[in-house]
């Protein structure tokens, strides 16, 4: 969007809470974490994001090995996951300025061992969730991509973000 940025961790804590929905997580998260940093840098516009991968009942995480890869990805085949991504945009001065959470569900094909096996060593997506790089090869995998945002799927859902930056004051182009 061609604004100047730095990156800064947040240091908090990322832990689910008793009977917190993936969504809620997500968005509680980007909150706390765009707060933690705006707490540190009191006149900046700060954004947070956080991103979770559900399939079925189930959170999906970083495989870190080539074999939980493969099994990950065989778990999705013919099935749906949904990826809920949340932002967050405050300054400590103001506080909270904008929120947004946005889900994507990713529909994949049919993939047969051999073409999962394949994808994973051309890629070794072993620290991305629900091992696969959309922006990359990964797009192969699905037969459907539905989402209002279609930047979300890789961590940050730019609409929403040029969104809240307008919101915020910003000439955004």
């Amino acid at each position: 969007m061609g604004l100047p940025f730095r990156t800064e961790s947040p240091e908090i804590d990322e832990s689910a809470r008793p009977r917190e929905s993936a969504r809620a997580l997500v968005a509680r998260l980007a909150r706390e974490k765009a707060r933690a940093v705006s707490r540190l840098n009191p006149s900046a516009i700060v954004i947070g994001s956080d991103q979770v991968a559900v399939c079925g009942e189930a959170i999906v995480g970083k495989p870190g090995t080539f074999e939980r890869a493969v099994e990950q990805l065989s778990s999705f085949s013919g099935r749906e996951v949904v990826f809920h991504t949340a932002v967050a945009l405050c300054r400590a001065e103001t506080d909270l300025l904008f929120e947004r959470t946005v889900d994507t569900v990713l529909r994949f094909r049919d993939l047969s061992r051999e073409e999962i096996r394949r994808y994973v060593r051309r890629e070794n997506p072993l620290d991305c969730a629900g091992s696969f790089k959309s922006e990359l090869g990964g797009i192969s995998l699905f037969r459907a991509v539905e989402s209002d945002d279609p930047t979300a799927i890789v961590g940050l859902p730019l609409i929403a973000v040029a969104e809240a930056l307008r919101r915020a004051g910003f000439e955004v182009p």
